[in-house]
């Protein structure tokens, strides 16, 4: 289940291009709250703060609480922009989280006991098709990552959606039920054979001694 943070926030005046850049001249980052019924609301936020959050990874599937104003509002990042040049954060879009809603997420996906993977073993290559998997969840219950378990594959194997444990409530939005979330390729070469035993030379058929 996604951790629960805690964020300040403060109200701001205005909307538009001019309004950000007055808030940004502050050293702060303009965002935005939506949904749950109810109207829009510009806030700024502390920008070393975000900044952090952002690069620790996770924020897109984090809930916060947000203190704004001292009126708490849970709450998940939906979008970040970046700028371009610096790579700093310039704005965030957060959406309401009501009791009972749900919400589409990309979660990642681990892939784990590669070690006991013939098919690695002997040169094989990982082909993920899915890093992350789009998702339904429940806002109260979403998860971090789901793991996808490599042991036993071989050449040529495929890893189906249907062999990754979901969490509880969570539904994949694909309208393939079980589609493919990586498979096992051989290498170039055809990877290793399995090692077997030499076989024992052949004796070669005695002469006939030539009579005198």
């Amino acid at each position: 289940m996604a951790e629960t943070k805690k964020l300040a926030a403060a109200v701001r005046s205005g909307t538009g291009k001019g309004a950000a850049r007055s808030v940004r001249r502050e050293g702060r980052i303009p965002a935005v709250l939506y949904g749950g019924g109810e109207a829009p609301q510009p806030l700024s936020l502390d920008k070393k703060s975000v900044s952090q959050l952002i690069f620790a990874g996770h924020f897109l599937t984090t809930i916060f609480e947000l203190d704004i104003d001292g009126k708490k509002e849970r709450a998940i990042p939906r979008d970040y922009q970046l700028d371009v040049v610096k790579d700093t954060p310039i704005h965030v879009d957060f959406l309401r989280l009501k009791p009972g809603s749900r919400l589409r997420v990309n979660v990642p996906v681990h892939f784990i006991n590669q070690e006991a993977s013939p098919g690695i073993k002997r040169g094989g290559a990982l082909n993920i098709v899915f890093h992350t998997v789009e998702m339904w969840v429940p806002a109260d219950n979403i998860p971090e990552a789901i793991t996808a378990d490599m042991t036993g594959m071989d050449f040529n194997d495929s890893l189906h959606i249907s062999a990754i444990p979901l969490p509880q409530g969570c539904k994949p939005t694909n309208p393939d039920k079980d589609f493919t979330v990586a498979s096992l390729t051989p290498p170039a070469g055809g990877g290793a054979a399995e090692e077997t035993p030499a076989a024992a030379p052949t004796a070669a058929p005695a002469k006939e001694e030539k009579k005198k």
